[in-house]
Protein backbone atom coordinates (compact mmCIF):
# COMPACT_ATOMS: atom_id res chain seq x y z
CA UNK A 1 0.00 0.00 0.00
CA UNK A 2 2.10 2.89 -0.72
CA UNK A 3 1.15 6.25 0.63
CA UNK A 4 -0.15 9.41 -1.28
CA UNK A 5 1.19 12.75 -1.09
CA UNK A 6 0.01 15.93 0.41
CA UNK A 7 2.51 17.96 -0.91
CA UNK A 8 3.40 19.80 -3.72
CA UNK A 9 7.05 18.92 -3.44
CA UNK A 10 6.23 14.98 -3.39
CA UNK A 11 7.20 14.40 0.33
CA UNK A 12 4.39 12.59 2.52
CA UNK A 13 3.15 14.17 5.46
CA UNK A 14 4.35 11.23 7.47
CA UNK A 15 8.02 11.66 6.55
CA UNK A 16 8.02 15.48 7.27
CA UNK A 17 9.99 15.85 10.69
CA UNK A 18 7.77 17.06 13.40
CA UNK A 19 9.11 19.63 15.91
CA UNK A 20 8.84 17.31 19.20
CA UNK A 21 8.70 18.76 22.70
CA UNK A 22 9.59 16.38 25.21
CA UNK A 23 9.87 12.99 24.73
CA UNK A 24 8.18 9.77 26.79
CA UNK A 25 10.67 6.89 27.39
CA UNK A 26 10.35 3.31 28.60
CA UNK A 27 12.65 -0.06 28.39
CA UNK A 28 10.70 -2.64 26.12
CA UNK A 29 11.70 -5.85 24.80
CA UNK A 30 10.06 -8.27 22.99
CA UNK A 31 10.22 -12.30 21.70
CA UNK A 32 8.75 -11.11 18.10
CA UNK A 33 11.12 -12.07 15.53
CA UNK A 34 11.46 -8.52 14.01
CA UNK A 35 14.00 -5.82 13.55
CA UNK A 36 13.79 -2.28 13.74
CA UNK A 37 15.80 0.71 12.59
CA UNK A 38 17.02 2.59 15.85
CA UNK A 39 16.44 6.76 14.78
CA UNK A 40 19.15 7.68 16.86
CA UNK A 41 22.01 5.49 14.91
CA UNK A 42 20.15 3.94 11.99
CA UNK A 43 21.61 0.85 12.65
CA UNK A 44 19.56 -2.46 12.76
CA UNK A 45 17.99 -3.54 16.51
CA UNK A 46 16.56 -6.50 17.28
CA UNK A 47 12.98 -6.90 19.14
CA UNK A 48 14.53 -9.48 21.25
CA UNK A 49 17.38 -7.14 22.50
CA UNK A 50 16.91 -4.99 25.64
CA UNK A 51 16.06 -1.45 24.09
CA UNK A 52 13.93 2.01 24.83
CA UNK A 53 10.78 2.52 23.36
CA UNK A 54 10.75 6.62 22.50
CA UNK A 55 7.10 8.08 22.01
CA UNK A 56 7.19 11.89 21.09
CA UNK A 57 4.47 14.10 23.17
CA UNK A 58 3.02 10.74 24.02
CA UNK A 59 2.39 10.65 20.52
CA UNK A 60 1.74 6.75 20.42
CA UNK A 61 1.56 6.71 16.82
CA UNK A 62 5.10 7.96 16.68
CA UNK A 63 6.87 5.73 18.60
CA UNK A 64 10.21 4.38 17.44
CA UNK A 65 12.58 1.85 19.32
CA UNK A 66 16.31 2.51 19.62
CA UNK A 67 18.95 1.47 21.48
CA UNK A 68 19.15 2.00 24.67
CA UNK A 69 22.90 3.25 25.07
CA UNK A 70 21.95 5.49 21.95
CA UNK A 71 18.69 6.91 24.21
CA UNK A 72 21.32 7.06 27.29
CA UNK A 73 23.79 8.98 24.80
CA UNK A 74 21.36 11.61 23.54
CA UNK A 75 19.63 12.25 27.16
CA UNK A 76 23.15 13.21 28.09
CA UNK A 77 23.45 15.55 25.55
CA UNK A 78 20.09 16.93 26.11
CA UNK A 79 18.42 16.01 22.80
CA UNK A 80 15.75 13.56 24.42
CA UNK A 81 13.95 15.99 27.17
CA UNK A 82 11.49 14.15 29.24
CA UNK A 83 8.16 15.79 29.87
CA UNK A 84 8.91 16.98 33.41
CA UNK A 85 12.39 18.28 32.49
CA UNK A 86 10.40 20.30 29.34
CA UNK A 87 7.66 21.57 32.01
CA UNK A 88 10.60 23.08 34.15
CA UNK A 89 11.78 25.48 31.06
CA UNK A 90 7.66 26.99 30.07
CA UNK A 91 6.68 29.92 31.63
CA UNK A 92 4.67 29.58 34.54
CA UNK A 93 0.48 30.27 34.70
CA UNK A 94 -0.65 33.53 36.10
CA UNK A 95 -1.78 32.25 39.65
CA UNK A 96 -5.49 33.00 40.60
CA UNK A 97 -4.86 36.34 42.81
CA UNK A 98 -2.48 37.48 39.59
CA UNK A 99 -5.38 37.04 37.39
CA UNK A 100 -7.98 38.70 39.28
CA UNK A 101 -5.81 42.01 40.30
CA UNK A 102 -3.60 41.95 37.58
CA UNK A 103 0.26 42.83 37.98
CA UNK A 104 1.11 45.39 40.34
CA UNK A 105 4.43 46.09 38.50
Amino acid sequence: MERESTESDGLVEAARPVETRWWALRRAQSFKPVSYTCPLCSLQLHAMTDHVLLTPEGDSERRRHAHAACVRAARAAGRLPSRAEWEVTQPRAPGRLERLFGRSR
